[in-house]
């Protein structure tokens, strides 16, 4: 995840420079945030869903007993933040009794990432009794465009009702919006709705090839509308920042975006200005796959991130997450590596520091190599530092053709 607004504060009241965990630079073991799928049922039927979820039972899925056990480790183990996930969590019979464990345990962060959909009455009241830090809602539109992308009618008005009762209850709520060719256009409004609501974070995620994502891959926003998007994005944070306004914008599942913004603060800013917004960063260091993010799925499997589900690093059914994640894994462990060992333009990228590499699934769906580059960089070879331009090329963009006039006006 790219903090926008938290590295544009970065710009007007530096803070000092703090070195990712997990680099080797501490000798710290490295505790990821951790996604946990709790079920793979889901009353929607979302078009980039990752884990082709559906409104039916999956079998497999950890029981009651296993999945306390889960909790136990990872509270044991000292993870920074622990986000329920689903599908949609709340299908999962024994949710309510599953997060109550989990504020017993005292995690530091507790978050909730959820369709909204069931967000309401006793639901609403139940998540904020439990005192959860974040409730991520997914919208990927307004109104039919929302329902259109999620598969089901009325789900824009069930998912804003659920908004609406966490706010009523004093709840921190996010909205989620994947862009892609269809939605791009709707980006303002979403911004618009986020202010109307209340809403105190607003997160664009860029499309994963993972899952029905991978299926509509061809839906995926243009290199030219993903630049419009992060140029509003920027507009919009630095307005907030500068007006001291609430709302905080972040994204996710495309870390050039750090890259973006760290070449529009260069062509505004001062030199140390800019040295020091690099160094946090570089501090960062971009897509956190194996390293600060870790997966647990529907069936007790851990994966280097949510996305990347045909990779699999052991079962939580016969052994605990804890010694899955420090044990000898040889993806994990080049995960962990800096730099990575980055082929075509992520390889040659002056910026490899700053994003990391970028999104691994996405290179890995297309080539059938996890280090080969990103298609989803949509910075040109000039921008990313490559001098030779002529030797590397951008990846053409394999979904349908745009407008490359098209604009958010």
């Amino acid at each position: 995840m790219f903090r926008l607004t938290q590295y544009m504060h970065e710009l007007v009241a530096p803070s000092p420079v703090r070195l990712r965990r997990g680099f080797g630079q501490t000798g710290e073991k490295v505790k990821p945030v951790v996604i946990w799928n709790l079920t793979r049922t889901c009353n929607l039927r979302c078009r980039h869903c990752y884990t082709t979820s559906a409104d039916v039972p999956f079998p497999g899925e950890l029981t009651h007993d296993q999945a306390m056990g889960v909790l136990d480790d990872l509270a044991g183990f000292g993870i920074p933040a622990l986000i329920l996930s689903g599908g949609e969590p709340l299908s999962r019979f024994d949710f309510f009794e599953l997060a109550e464990h989990a504020r017993a345990l005292n995690f530091r962060h507790l978050s909730l990432s959820t369709n909204g959909t069931k967000l309401t009455g006793e639901n609403a009241d139940r998540v904020a009794e439990l005192g959860f830090d974040y409730v991520g809602i997914s919208l990927d539109g307004i109104g039919a465009m929302n329902d259109w992308f999620r598969g089901v009618e009325g789900a824009f008005a069930d998912a804003l009702a659920g908004v609406r009762a966490c706010k009523d209850r004093g709840v921190k709520v996010g909205l989620r919006f994947t862009i892609t060719d269809d939605n791009a256009h709707m980006l303002p409004d979403m911004l618009d709705l986020c202010v109307a609501e209340g809403v105190d974070k607003f997160y664009l995620s860029h499309l994963v090839y993972a899952g029905r994502g991978d299926k509509h891959r061809g839906e995926d926003a243009a290199h030219t509308r993903t630049r419009q998007a992060m140029d509003l994005l920027i507009d919009r944070a630095w307005a907030a920042v500068s007006g001291d306004q609430p709302l905080e914008i972040v994204t996710g599942n495309n870390d050039a975006d750090a890259v973006w913004f760290l070449n529009w603060a260069a062509a505004r800013f001062a030199p140390d200005q800019v040295a020091h917004l690099r160094a946090h960063l570089e501090a960062w260091g971009g897509n956190s796959s194996g390293l600060g993010v870790a997966n647990i799925d529907p069936q007790g499997k851990v994966h280097p991130d949510t996305y990347w589900s045909d990779y699999t690093v052991g079962s939580v059914k016969t052994t605990p997450f804890s010694q899955l994640w420090t044990g000898d894994d040889p993806m994990l462990a080049t995960l962990r590596t800096r730099p990575r060992p980055l082929k075509g333009r992520c390889g040659a990228c002056a910026f490899k520091a700053v994003c990391g590499g970028n999104t691994r699934i996405r290179a890995l769906q297309l080539t059938g190599d996890p280090w080969a580059e990103d298609p989803a960089c949509y910075l040109s070879n000039s921008e990313i530092g490559i001098e030779d331009a002529d030797r590397l090329t951008v990846t053409p963009f394999r979904g349908k053709s745009h407008d490359p006039a098209h604009r958010f006006v």
